[in-house]
């Protein structure tokens, strides 16, 4: 069986076309652990499965270094777009993809045939604590959140997927990892959060590094850039068109009066490879 490694800002991914059904619901976490660990296999935050669909285009599966499945995954589902495009798999350059979130529409930007870049249509953040999901009721906006020994301001949404979104007064030196960790397993998250640390620069650029669930810190997440934004324009501190500096590189980040998060960013293919009988489930 065929894979493709690809990459959204270094936020890497194992990509395989699973229409025919040869990986099962069963063993599709296995293999993602297999497959993802690094040193010893091929390596990746995550492993995508190109699935058939009956309400959209094409259907994507994305599974967590160890194991989990996500419900959406922005820089996955660029990768996963390319990879349709061109192997053929969807012939239009605008298509829809159904994930576990809900349907996504891609918009694809070209050189020479070659995909370059995607728009994605990150939907609506929701900011009800049952969506996240998160203990208590109503909204967590910019509330106080224990910690370990310390209190954090945090605002929990959703992109799909659940965030913590945290702001920072210098990103590079915030102990993500630390409090990353804790916040991903926190009480408050019945089902673990991704965790986003932000550092507004000014009004049209924000700094963020985030802690993923499942796969602890990455170069880059999509989906907690537009978490990170939506909250920041929330609360007024930035405007309608954002650059998101992550530590693998920028996504473009705009909303408009509907309140959709669009997402644009590069995308890119490493290698091919195959897969043999023997090291697999």
């Amino acid at each position: 069986m065929k894979f493709w490694k690809m990459h959204g800002l270094g936020n890497d991914y194992i990509v395989v076309d699973n229409r025919e059904g040869q990986i099962s619901d069963k063993d599709a976490p296995i293999w993602a652990e297999l497959l993802c660990e690094r040193q010893v296999s091929v390596g990746a935050d995550g492993f995508l499965l190109v699935c058939l669909s009956s309400v959209a285009d094409v259907k994507m599966r994305m599974f967590n270094a160890d194991g989990s499945e996500a419900e959406m995954c922005g820089n996955g589902i660029r990768c996963f777009s390319k990879y349709c495009y061109e192997k053929g798999i969807v012939k239009k350059t605008e298509f829809v993809v159904e994930t576990l979130a809900g349907i996504k529409q891609v918009w694809l930007t070209f050189k020479d045939n070659e995909v370059l870049a995607v728009k994605v249509d990150m939907g609506v953040p929701n900011w009800q604590r049952a969506s996240v999901p998160m203990t208590g009721e109503g909204t967590c906006i910019d509330q106080k959140l224990q910690v370990g020994d310390k209190i954090y301001q945090v605002t929990g949404l959703s992109m799909g997927n659940p965030h913590c979104v945290t702001f920072v007064e210098n990103v590079d030196t915030f102990p993500v990892c630390l409090v990353g960790e804790f916040l991903e397993t926190h009480e408050a998250f019945p089902q673990r959060t991704n965790a986003a640390f932000v550092q507004v620069l000014n009004p049209c650029e924000i700094s963020v590094r985030v802690w993923e669930r499942g796969c602890k810190e990455t170069l880059a997440c999509g989906t907690g850039a537009c978490a990170s934004f939506a909250v920041a324009k929330k609360l007024g501190r930035v405007q309608d068109k954002v650059t998101v500096h992550l530590r693998g590189g920028d996504l473009q980040i705009t909303t408009g009066k509907s309140d959709i998060i669009y997402m644009t960013g590069p995308v890119e293919k490493v290698f091919e490879g195959k897969l043999f009988k023997e090291s697999l489930p």
